[in-house]
């Protein structure tokens, strides 16, 4: 079955105010949910909780519900802290964590502020994501961020299951050839397939076994209830995302749980094994008990 999972970085409200991670995972679990993904940047010019502290509250509130960075910016953090950080949450949440990670958005006070300029961002998640294994496994690691230097941290979990996020042809081939799995954003089932076959061929080539899929979309769980129509979610997604309104009718949906299930589905058809919701609009609480009962729907 499908897994379905909640976005909490998505959960602010009108207001600027920002829900408990501890709250909302307790909710989730409570509701249903299989897992809680938060969101990773460092400025973005609103409310927003580092993402492995909110992930470390979320996963020690909860037994079962399973945590991810959706996705975590290795590129804006030494190496071997974000090493650190990743072990520190496996040993609290043993066989919970995702690793999902990506290059991120490029605003600059956001780059600037953490010392890195943009055009080094790939390369350096490149180099993060071959060295981390060791360095996750208690092996002596040089950095390649810090040339010279090495460190063994303690102590050794095991590597978590990690997600490349991005729909470009780099992405592609970072989730083929550095990647457990892939995991797209703003994508149609039909892309989600076309992806796939992509990755075959790439993970063929180098010798790798096919990445897993996780897809991210965005919903309004409430639009039923007199939430967001269609067409105000579309607005959202436009004037505040800046996607494209075609692509944006395509990837979103606003509706009962019913019609939530439905694109779960269809999702899972075309090859995702797990789905993240981002919530847009409502109360968080019952967003959260409308994707519950979705998920319960799904066969």
């Amino acid at each position: 079955m499908v897994k379905t999972g909640i976005s909490y970085s998505s959960l602010g409200s009108p207001d600027g105010t920002l829900p408990a991670p501890q709250e909302v995972a307790r909710h989730a679990e409570q509701s249903g949910l299989d897992s809680l993904w938060a969101s990773d940047h460092l400025a973005t010019g609103a409310p927003f909780l580092e993402s492995t502290v909110a992930l470390a509250a979320a996963a020690g509130s909860t037994t079962r519900l399973e945590v991810g960075f959706g996705v975590l910016q290795l590129a804006l953090r030494r190496l071997s802290w974000a090493a650190k950080q990743i072990g520190s949450l496996h040993a609290l949440a043993p066989g919970r964590l995702h690793l999902g990670v990506g290059l991120g958005g490029v605003p600059a006070d956001e780059w600037q502020a953490a010392g890195v300029p943009v055009a080094e961002r790939a390369r350096r998640t490149d180099a993060a994501l071959r060295a981390l294994p060791s360095l996750l496994t208690g092996r002596t690691t040089e950095l390649p961020d810090l040339p010279g230097a090495s460190v063994t941290l303690a102590p050794a979990v095991p590597v978590p299951p990690v997600w490349i996020g991005g729909g470009s042809p780099a992405a592609l081939r970072r989730a083929a050839t550095l990647g457990d799995g892939w995991l797209p954003a703003a994508i149609t089932p039909e892309g989600v397939a076309e992806g796939l076959a992509t990755l075959a061929e790439l993970s063929g080539a180098a010798g790798r076994p096919v990445p897993r899929v996780t897809v991210t979309v965005f919903a309004a769980l409430d639009g039923h209830l007199g939430g967001l129509s269609q067409d105000a979610l579309v607005d959202v997604l436009h004037g505040q995302f800046g996607f494209p309104r075609e692509l944006a009718d395509a990837v979103a949906v606003s509706g009962p749980p019913e019609l939530i299930a439905e694109r779960i589905a269809a999702y899972a058809a075309a090859g995702a094994e797990h789905v993240v919701v981002c919530p847009i609009g409502g109360a968080w609480e019952l967003q959260i008990e409308l994707l519950g009962k979705a998920r319960g729907l799904i066969a």
